[in-house]
């Protein structure tokens, strides 16, 4: 079967190898970089003088690091990537968030959602870029997901989740079926330079970093049909935009270039709970 086929069917598809060790080595110190405040202000991150792996001891994730960092904004375009985002959507590609994760020894996870709760795309093009920076295993937190769940195309509603093992964003719930158990799914394994693809409505979850020692890192990029309009309400806005548009094409043409591109996310630090 087609990378394509695949995708369709499960909700995801993993491409091993589309990231050198080179590149992994690469962003891997420009992950350092930016949270020692190298690369620019990072609400919630105290600049270093010196670069110091350290640093990345307390934090959880840092969205929007294209924002500050070349490299960052590289692999939103890196060839390989680009190559499977054209055959899962098509020759139009762009992206609207990027989302740098570091998960420390002990650090959590999320639990089960879906990613159109958040980013909702009229045409149903969301798609997820997952990058392994490092392995992912059970041990120290990869992906969950549950094959064929965004085949109904659904979104199940939401609520707080109190789990420790989980950063306290919210959880869908109610979607427990045979073929989806929700103490169940499948663990997404994958060697660093590893990608995983999955869509906006596929539910997926990553539990906590069991490790003693260690992270587990990963860059993860969300991107979608530079044919639709994005009407995102990113900030905590009661009313979306018609058309969000601080976004970087990733590959093809810009079906609405005309109105423009915006500067409105910066760099900041993912809370651990959202929970009191």
């Amino acid at each position: 079967m087609s990378l394509a086929t695949d995708y369709l069917r499960d909700g995801f598809a993993i491409c091993p190898g589309l990231v050198d060790a080179t590149t992994l080595s690469a962003l891997r110190a420009e992950t350092v970089a930016i949270v020692c405040g190298r690369r620019g202000v990072v609400d919630g991150v105290t600049p270093r003088e010196h670069d110091d792996d350290e640093a990345l001891e307390d934090v959880l994730a840092i969205h929007f690091p294209h924002k500050l960092s070349p490299l960052m904004l590289a692999m939103l375009r890196h060839p390989p990537i680009v190559d499977v985002l054209c055959q899962l959507i098509g020759p139009d590609v762009k992206c609207m968030q990027s989302m740098l994760f570091v998960k420390n020894a002990g650090k959590p996870g999320q639990a089960w959602h879906q990613d159109e709760t958040f980013i909702p795309t009229p045409d149903a093009s969301l798609t997820g870029v997952w990058i392994a920076l490092d392995d992912a295993t059970v041990d120290n937190g990869c992906l969950w997901v549950q094959p064929g769940s965004h085949r109904e195309r659904h979104l199940w509603p939401s609520r707080p989740c109190s789990d420790p093992r989980f950063d306290g964003a919210p959880e869908s719930f109610g979607w427990d079926r045979p073929q989806w158990p929700a103490d169940g799914g499948v663990a997404v394994e994958v060697p660093a330079g590893s990608v995983v693809f999955f869509n906006g409505f596929t539910l997926h979850r990553s539990l906590h970093n069991q490790r003693s020692s260690g992270f587990r890192r990963a860059l993860v990029n969300h991107v979608m049909s530079a044919r639709s309009e994005l009407p995102w309400s990113f900030g905590g806005s009661r009313f979306a935009p018609h058309d969000y548009r601080d976004i970087v094409m990733v590959s093809g043409t810009d079906a609405f270039a005309e109105r423009g591109i915006e500067d409105l996310a910066r760099a900041y630090v993912r809370p651990e709970s959202a929970i009191a």
